[in-house]
């Protein structure tokens, strides 16, 4: 055993949360805005302006979902270079395979693939050969034997949130608002989570609102510390920023929770927001505006296909609540109060800018 765990030291092989939970989740959300969400939004700002270049790059970005996605989980591995530009292969194969499911896919194919190029990294003479075609014969096979059962199995899972959440608008709301809020500002992807599991439609509106909860409300809280800096890093960012202040003081957390809590169900139940654009969007809230850029390609799918007669007044008021105004009124009030209970003190919110 001695041997095998001295083995696995060498290759760089560690089992643990941190190296699979968050460093490889974290760099799959990379993954996906430099390819998928970069594609959205680019194609977005091309179709309203008339701009084809534009639709026509997108769509090369979004062409290479799985492969940035595999290829920034190899990073995130530290994988030898054989190893990681072997997984372009294999995030195309388990991305295709997975369906709607295929970040999911990419993810667990991808993973176990990088450890088992990486064992057999420069273990051969003929490294330039082995490296690589067990890189991909493992990620492939795997990709063919399992990628179809994780994305059904990822699709049912969201299936079964976004049907709760139109059966049950008020108490899904609020649940998926601050689960997904959380998800967003702990040190692990949201996006890819939302991606994942194809959360769209009323689900992915109230994730929307979560995630636009934490990062306004964070940004606008904490406005006092961090002046103008801190209000784009975070607003615009990600209020992961946070983090480490959170630790420090776990309290700081309850403003912004609070909110999501409320615009989660008023986005459900009041305005019906949906996310009918990519259900990655749903999980970045304002960071580079992609949450609201994604409810509002959304709209222009549904209007160009006839679901959607116009998109209305109603439609941006309910948007500019839930994803700016809301946020950073409900999270500063609850932030003063806490402040004044003495639960929020100087510098507890203080970024290091």
């Amino acid at each position: 055993m001695g041997k095998v765990k001295a083995f696995f030291e060498k290759k760089n092989v560690t089992i643990s949360l941190k190296r699979y939970g968050i460093d490889a989740l974290g760099a799959m959300a990379q993954g996906l805005f430099a390819s998928l969400l970069i594609g959205t939004i680019l194609d977005t700002i091309g179709v309203q302006l008339g701009v084809e270049i534009l639709c026509q790059i997108a769509s090369y970005a979004k062409a290479v979902t799985g492969v940035a996605m595999a290829i920034a989980i190899g990073y995130a591995l530290q994988c030898p270079p054989l190893v990681l530009f072997s997984l372009a292969a294999v995030g195309q194969a388990a991305n295709a395979l997975g369906g709607a499911g295929g970040p999911l896919a990419v993810y667990v194919v991808a993973t176990i693939a990088a450890e088992a190029g990486k064992i057999v990294s420069k273990e051969t003479k003929v490294d330039i050969i082995v490296t690589p075609v067990v890189t991909i014969g493992v990620g492939v096979l795997l990709s063919i034997w399992c990628a179809p059962y994780i994305g059904q199995a990822a699709s049912a899972v969201g299936g079964a949130i976004m049907w709760a959440t139109e059966l049950q608008p008020f108490l899904m709301g609020i649940l998926v608002s601050v689960f997904v809020g959380i998800a967003l500002t702990l040190p692990i992807s949201s996006a890819a989570i939302c991606a994942a599991l194809g959360l769209t439609g009323l689900a992915g509106g109230a994730a929307v609102a979560g995630c636009c909860a934490q990062m306004v409300g964070f940004a606008v809280m904490s406005f006092r510390e961090n002046r103008w800096g801190g209000l784009l890093a975070q607003g615009i960012g990600t209020s992961m920023l946070q983090m480490g202040n959170i630790v420090r003081n776990p309290r700081i957390w309850i403003p912004p929770t609070l909110a999501s809590a409320i615009t989660g169900p008023l986005a459900t139940c009041l305005f019906r927001l949906e996310m009918n654009g990519a259900a990655v969007s749903s999980g970045m809230g304002t960071c580079g505006m992609v949450g609201p850029i994604g409810v509002y390609s959304g709209w222009v799918a549904d209007v160009a296909n006839g679901a959607k007669a116009a998109i209305t007044s109603m439609d941006w008021i309910g948007l500019a609540l839930i994803a700016i105004v809301l946020p950073a009124v409900l999270t500063w009030v609850f932030g003063m109060i806490l402040r004044k209970i003495g639960w929020i003190k100087e510098n507890d919110l203080k970024l290091d800018l």
